[in-house]
């Protein structure tokens, strides 16, 4: 009975912002305009479509708030008026009373405000769909005041995401049953994600935990800053964390007259991801740039700064493998080879004929190439493979649908800072090279280094199993005997032969080293 409440809510509140007219303007009849004026009680019209759309998006919960940010990143597909007025859900989403975030607090760490910190802003910096960010000072362990951010969960939300997780699941069921495009497109597993991901963004401790991962990630890369968590003060309705000082990525003018690269900050912004995706396989999933700002300080100027790590994405190694192989052959225009993989992955039926999926592939991505990026229009790529899939009766796999997710994060960010990026260009040479890394001599040996301590522990107890062997089996098991020894002795040769293979290459890269200094060229 909630779900067709909350059912009929939603339909309420989209025609009382009068949605019905972006939507439905060519079913308009005039019986229909009076019912719905009776239905919303008189409904203003007056306000823009935009700023009407924002604060229907408001009313129905942060899921579809999450949406509306989604939306806001695609200026290629909607118009300025609406776009402008969305982004606004980014980071101004309207802030709970501070009273409420004080309680929150104190209940968290059972201490009055003041014991906590030395100092707290009541006017909340910063008001998101799940939490909003208040900045404070707190005394560290070694007596140093730190400028600190305190993420604070926003009340009452599981009841308000369970009741439309339950909803849009009742939704996907129908459109199951009623389509078979609905069942290849698989709503319920779809819906099943997002509803573990959106659980998982309720609990703080779970995303300090994530940012903490990411900071480890990408220490070496030089290209982002990541707060950093202070784990006695991280509670799973209260983190806080080191403040960060940057400029939103979305004031584009303000980073050039600042002196910023932009298309070298659009290139690293590809480099990141790819890196976090391919070399991780953990990535920041929720890149909207409400979440991303850049460093205008000295010692960091012009790197990225990420926030929010509520939504992390995860691929399997098999997963990395066959993305970069897809990635791969479409950056080498080898479209029969993207037709033999989303054959051998079993993305559809084992049955089809790869020449003619391979036909189809190069007719939807060959007019895309070698064009930058403000000539590129991602719906037009995706709505004919979408066409595409329907013919080959391709299934959409739900585990990849946060990268998808982000991609367009990204896709519409490249747009917003430098419109002639060259998202393939940019791309390609990276994945190359994590090819080249996953199937050369250097991922041979990080694999030997890998397994090196479980065959050093497995060595010395080759003898005690070995005598197990033989007190507890008959004679008349001497052939398993025989056959458990010579594997042995094959071991032990293979491991010497390693042995001494690492010892002469090392000694010739003395002789060499000696050659060098002494007979210089």
């Amino acid at each position: 009975m909630r779900r067709y409440f909350r059912g009929f809510f939603i339909v309420w509140v989209a025609l009382r912002f009068g949605l019905d007219e972006l939507v439905l303007s060519s079913l308009r009849r005039p019986w229909l305009a009076g019912f719905i004026r009776v239905l919303t009680l008189g409904r203003d019209l007056r306000a823009p479509r935009g700023q009407r759309l924002r604060q229907a998006l408001e009313h129905l919960g942060p899921i579809f708030v999450k949406f509306g940010q989604v939306l806001s990143t695609r200026r290629d597909l909607l118009p300025p008026d609406i776009a402008d007025e969305l982004a606004l859900l980014q980071d101004r989403v309207p802030p709970f009373d501070p009273a409420i975030a004080v309680q929150t607090i104190e209940r968290a760490f059972r201490r009055p405000l003041e014991a906590v910190f030395t100092s707290f802003e009541h006017t909340p910096v910063a008001s998101a769909s799940i939490a909003q960010v208040h900045f404070a000072t707190l005394r560290g362990r070694d007596g140093q005041e730190r400028e600190v951010a305190v993420k604070v969960l926003r009340p009452g939300m599981l009841p308000v995401i369970d009741n439309d997780i339950s909803l849009m699941r009742t939704m996907a069921g129908w459109v199951e049953s009623l389509s078979v495009d609905g069942r290849r497109l698989k709503p319920r597993e779809v819906v099943a994600e997002f509803d573990k991901y959106l659980h998982d963004e309720l609990d703080l401790v779970r995303e300090a935990a994530n940012a903490a991962q990411l900071r480890r990630n990408m220490a070496g890369l030089n290209l982002v800053l990541i707060p950093e968590m202070f784990w006695d003060f991280c509670h799973p309705e209260v983190i806080v964390m080191e403040r960060m000082k940057g400029v939103p990525i979305s004031q584009v003018a303000r980073l050039r007259e600042a002196g910023v690269d932009i298309p070298r900050l659009a290139r690293d912004g590809v480099t990141i991801f790819f890196t976090q995706v391919f070399r991780d396989g953990f990535f920041h999933a929720d890149m909207h740039p409400g979440n991303i700002q850049v460093s205008l300080e000295p010692g960091t100027f012009g790197r990225y700064i990420s926030l929010d790590f509520g939504i992390i994405g995860t691929l399997t190694e098999f997963d990395k493998e066959y993305l970069a192989q897809n990635f791969t052959a479409f950056f080498r225009r080898d479209y029969k080879r993207v037709a033999e993989l989303h054959i051998e992955s079993g993305w559809v039926p084992p049955a089809t004929r790869v020449d003619e999926l391979e036909g189809a592939v190069r007719s939807v991505c060959e007019p895309y190439f070698d064009r930058p990026l403000k000539e590129i229009s991602l719906g037009m790529v995706l709505m004919r493979l979408f066409q595409t899939s329907r013919r080959f009766n391709v299934e959409i796999q739900p585990q990849l649908v946060l990268l998808q997710k982000t991609l367009l994060n990204i896709e519409g960010l490249g747009r917003q800072l430098d419109p002639d990026l060259d998202l393939w260009a940019t791309a390609k040479p990276f994945l190359e090279r994590w090819m080249v890394e996953q199937v050369g001599p250097q991922k041979l040996l990080n694999e030997l280094k890998a397994q090196a301590p479980r065959y050093a522990k497995l060595l010395p107890d080759l003898p005690l199993l070995l005598h197990r062997f033989l007190s507890a089996r008959h004679a008349s098991t001497a052939p398993e005997v025989q056959a458990l020894l010579a594997e042995q002795r094959r071991t032990n040769r293979l491991l010497q032969a390693i042995a001494w293979g690492g010892i002469g290459f090392a000694l010739g890269l003395i002789v060499m080293e000696w050659i060098a200094r002494t007979h210089p060229f």
